[in-house]
């Protein structure tokens, strides 16, 4: 018998998925910008905590990025910073 905690998963991202996930995080992050935040210090705080109040409404950006699968986001940024 198999104890389901010693089973790996596999976890794929549909690459459609991938290109509006990099728009969102671009109209989040001029939002961001333009309400004077720092983005990438919102951003990751929003990802750390999936407190939605580190991202502004401005333009509906937290609306935006609140749609986002933040575990399917966090892989997808793990994956282009070590292959991109």
């Amino acid at each position: 018998m198999t104890d389901k905690n010693s089973i790996t998963r596999k976890f794929q991202v549909p690459s459609d998925d991938k290109e509006q996930m990099r728009q969102v995080l671009r109209d989040v992050f001029d939002a961001l910008n333009e309400k004077g935040y720092n983005p990438i210090n919102q951003i990751v705080g929003y990802l750390l905590t999936e407190d939605p109040t580190y991202i502004t409404n401005y333009n509906n950006a937290r609306s935006k990025i609140c749609k986002i699968d933040r575990d399917e986001l966090l892989q997808a940024l793990v994956k282009n910073y070590l292959f991109q």
